[in-house]
């Protein structure tokens, strides 16, 4: 067990939960920086590497599948080895390194322009593994188990994730805008975020957490894991197993059509939308601060609206059917603003639909997200807890490689054709979100049934899940 650090507070809680929202604040806005723009600079033919729109969007994908992959190994390396406080000081300047490979002119680089930006990548990757998993754990360990203050603490360091998203798309496309379309001018701006988040973590954490995080913690034995393993599933446990697949296999269909944000909806804000206002053009990566922007104002809103529902509350499995439904509603607006071009390429389409997709994923987002870890840590046997959650983790790697080659069927070169691709896209993914949502409605009590009552009182599911939501961020 950790020693708790001094007692000083802030608004009520440990002073040491504003050192980690700050630290997390600053990394979310250094990764979802380089975000916005990694696509655009790839695509760039004269101030990027000049790639297909479908190599751009394979890339995408494969990339933000090791983003998710990679903190199972960064966990096990801090919980076993490391500990989490130098894990992620050692992550952080990984992926402060990485910004900054990015971030390297190609006229200092001649002719290993991409050997350069794939080693950048990788650092990011490597460093996002064991930065990750670890922060939001520590969250945690500043509570003693069973205070009340732990729910809001979530809600709190969930924020900060979403004010760091919030303000990287405004600022990366600020930056690019006044460097002359400089994309390396937006990675090194993503590299000073992760450089703040740093220097955050390295001026406080002795004071402000004590030792939290500085011992490597296994909370059981080799032994009794060995022991444990050894014991056959129980029925009940095989039906919450089920389930997490069953879901695993819906919550690949939600991300895979989510992750559309960053690729495809990126590369059609930028290509085929009527982004003035006045005189002034908004920067294409400003949308990307749509969702972080929509979760801040919404999310207590909906938190609100499930404690208020008490008994009524929808179900998990319901909640999941209602983010696909969302998702689909979304994807309608896209539809909508492809049709709105009516086949002309010299139509640009109104930036409104981008604004109402947003919108409803985010909103679709809130139903699903916050539960899905949560339902994992609740159905998995303890004996298991590892491997399934590594699992859940494998689905939403897996759900970003799919959105990436999805998204690359939009094709290359006639722009034409890509609307046209772009608009058959956009409609499948809300055929199959609006089937899938459908099918979780129908099944719904048979998928409550196999949980054999862990889904908890409405307080229990509210607290659950602001815990875990901010681990998918």
């Amino acid at each position: 067990m950790s020693q708790l650090p001094t007692n000083k507070t802030m608004f009520g809680h440990p002073a040491g939960l504003f050192l980690l929202f700050g630290t997390e604040l600053w990394e979310r806005f250094s990764y979802y920086a380089m975000r916005a723009i990694l696509v655009l600079y790839l695509v760039d033919k004269a101030h990027g590497l000049g790639w297909s729109e479908k190599d751009a969007l394979s890339l995408y994908g494969t990339f933000t599948m090791f983003v998710y992959l990679t903190p199972l190994i960064g966990g096990w390396l801090a919980d076993n080895f490391l500990g989490q406080r130098k894990a992620i000081l050692i992550g952080g300047a990984l992926m402060a390194a990485g910004q900054f490979t990015l971030a390297a002119p190609h006229a200092w680089v001649p002719g290993a322009e991409v050997t350069v930006f794939y080693i950048g990548l990788a650092l990011l990757v490597a460093g996002n593994g064991l930065f990750k998993p670890n922060i939001s754990t520590m969250v945690g360990d500043l509570y003693e188990e069973g205070d009340h203050r732990r729910d809001g603490a979530f809600t709190i360091f969930y924020m900060g994730i979403n004010v760091g998203a919030f303000l990287s798309g405004i600022v990366v496309g600020s930056v690019v805008a006044a460097a002359g379309g400089s994309w390396q001018a937006g990675f090194a701006c993503a590299g000073a975020g992760m450089v703040l988040s740093l220097i955050i973590q390295l001026t406080f954490a002795r004071k402000l957490l004590g030792d939290i995080g500085t011992v490597p913690a296994a909370t059981l034995s080799k032994q009794q894991q060995t022991e444990e393993r050894k014991a056959p599933l129980t029925k009940e446990e095989f039906d919450r197993i089920k389930v997490i697949f069953i879901l695993g296999v819906f919550t690949i269909i939600f991300w895979a059509g989510f992750e559309q944000a960053g690729g495809l909806m990126n590369i059609y804000a930028d290509r085929f939308t009527d982004r003035h206002l006045g005189s002034f053009e908004v920067p294409t990566t400003w949308f990307q601060s749509l969702n972080p922007f929509f979760i801040v104002i919404c999310a207590p809103i909906i938190a609100m609206i499930w404690t208020r529902m008490g008994d009524k509350e929808p179900t998990s499995p319901v909640k999941f059917g209602m983010g696909l439904v969302l998702l689909a509603i979304g994807f309608v607006f896209m539809i909508g603003a492809t049709m709105q071009q009516g086949g002309d390429i010299n139509v640009k389409t109104s930036m409104m639909w981008l604004v109402g997709a947003y919108f409803f994923h985010t909103m679709g987002e809130l139903c699903l997200s916050p539960i899905g870890l949560s339902m994992v840590t609740k159905l998995a046997p303890l004996r298991l807890a590892s491997l399934l959650m590594g699992t859940w983790f494998f689905f939403t790697g897996l759900a970003n490689y799919v959105a990436g080659f999805v998204g690359s069927f939009i094709g290359h070169g006639d722009e034409a054709n890509m609307v046209d691709n772009a608009l058959s896209i956009f409609a499948g993914i809300a055929i199959t979100a609006t089937i899938s949502g459908i099918i979780l409605f129908l099944f719904a009590n048979k998928l409550v049934y196999w949980m054999h009552g862990a889904e908890g009182t409405s307080h229990d599911k509210l607290e659950e899940e602001l815990e875990t939501a901010g681990q998918h961020q």
